[in-house]
């Protein structure tokens, strides 16, 4: 089920998605909702990266070469 949320824009930011909407021949909500959905996973992506680059600091894991020695 969906569920509407308001969003406030500065002026230009709002410009430039009515543009991509029209350029997309999307509404407004869609082009949104894709961004919305790419920035979470990205956001989750480095969550991820960075828990992973501190166990690998842990390990002694910092470089190409140290990540061939371990898996080699």
């Amino acid at each position: 089920m969906r569920q509407a949320v308001t969003v406030s824009l500065p002026k230009e930011l709002k410009v430039q998605l009515d543009r991509m909407s029209k350029r997309e021949h999307l509404n407004r909500s869609d082009v949104v909702r894709e961004a919305l959905q790419q920035y979470l996973v990205r956001q989750d992506f480095h969550t991820l990266r960075r828990g992973f680059m501190l166990d690998a600091q842990k390990r002694g894991i910092f470089t190409d070469e140290d990540v061939f020695r371990v898996v080699s």
